[in-house]
């Protein structure tokens, strides 16, 4: 039986810039976009989720729910710093670390380079040099699977600590909203509560058959989940699928030349990080959402495979041709890349970069 730690940092964007500006600290503090613009919220304190912020949600919405709030532009620089601190210190006590991001990770302590047969008393010794050493606070669960201890590292957030034993499992997991469970998210469970599954003890009850019949691929998952079985390894080197880059727009575009500006800077960054990596993809995927928030996308797939921006440019001219943009304004672009000539390990945690006009 394996022995899991899922270490979460708290608020970590905010808590970085509450740790370098002591005025910020005690106050709502929110990461992202202008509120007078279209950016969106990256992260926040807990002063300001206090008032229903979250992240993904409008900046001009945070604003509107909190006026006091102070909105601080992301400093990625800073945070991808205090991330690989945070990785050396996972890496001093096993070598098996699986990143999420830049503020998460799961680590397999089964075996590890403290000798402590105590996967609590590692996650309390990670913790305590998190802080001494950074500043800032982490919430850790501990349990004997992946999903187990994600899930037990939000129940007592912030700066926290929850271990779900084998014991425990079965009462822990009936107890659980079905939103709370990994990969449940709106729409499933929307329509899970629709067929009368609010809780983990629900979902217990149903069979296998119902299950893949209603959620298709994913009914196996849910079953195994409900009754405790993850057997998904700690995989410290993650094999990246895909790359990309999109941006939300400060106004609405609807001028071709405008857009092709933007896809073409685009390619460039994307063709940048191939060659850095020694690779070349096969598949390009255009995003497009318009104005009114209708979203689509378009993709092509080549036998040879390319990686120069003027090849990723190509295509995805090619595939705005397929879109309705410059007749219908747009508002979200962006542009991924996949089905790699050698597959690319994530070697350090990237956040998703979100937009901020």
């Amino acid at each position: 039986m394996r022995k899991i730690i899922h270490v979460d940092m708290d608020a970590f964007f905010a808590a970085v810039e509450q740790r370098d500006a002591p005025e910020l600290r005690g106050r709502p503090v929110v990461v992202g976009g202008d509120p007078g613009g279209r950016g969106v919220v990256a992260t926040c304190s807990y002063e300001a989720r206090s008032f229903g912020i979250h992240s993904a949600m409008s900046a001009a919405r945070a604003y509107r729910l909190c006026p006091q709030a102070v909105f601080v532009r992301p400093r990625f620089e800073a945070y991808k710093q205090v991330s690989r601190q945070v990785r050396q210190i996972f890496l001093d006590c096993t070598d098996l670390v699986e990143p999420l991001s830049l503020d998460e990770a799961y680590l397999d302590v089964s075996k590890n380079k403290l000798q402590n047969p105590s996967a609590t008393r590692i996650a309390q010794f990670i913790r305590q040099r998190i802080f001494s050493e950074t500043g800032l606070t982490a919430s850790a669960g501990v349990s004997y699977n992946k999903f187990l201890a994600k899930v037990a590292s939000d129940v007592h957030k912030p700066n926290g600590l929850t271990l779900v034993t084998p014991e425990q499992a079965a009462d822990f997991i009936a107890a659980l909203p079905v939103r709370r469970f990994h990969g449940v998210g709106r729409v499933t469970e929307q329509k899970m509560q629709r067929l009368g599954i609010l809780t983990g003890a629900d979902l217990l009850r149903c069979r296998l058959e119902d299950l893949q019949r209603s959620f298709g691929s994913s009914g196996l998952y849910y079953y195994q989940i409900a009754r405790g079985i993850d057997e998904r390894p700690v995989e410290p080197n993650r094999i990246r699928k895909s790359l990309g880059k999109e941006i939300t727009l400060a106004e609405d575009l609807a001028d071709l030349s405008q857009i092709l500006t933007i896809l073409g800077r685009q390619a460039e960054q994307l063709s940048s990080l191939l060659q850095q990596m020694e690779s070349a993809a096969h598949c390009l995927t255009l995003k497009v959402r318009y104005g009114d928030f209708e979203t689509l996308t378009r993709s092509r797939t080549l036998i040879e495979s390319f990686d120069s921006d003027v090849e990723i440019l190509a295509l995805a001219e090619e595939l705005l041709k397929k879109t309705a943009a410059g007749q219908r304004p747009v508002r979200l672009l962006g542009i991924t890349v996949s089905q790699f000539n050698q597959d690319i390990p994530v070697a350090d945690p990237l956040q998703l970069e979100l937009p901020f006009p």
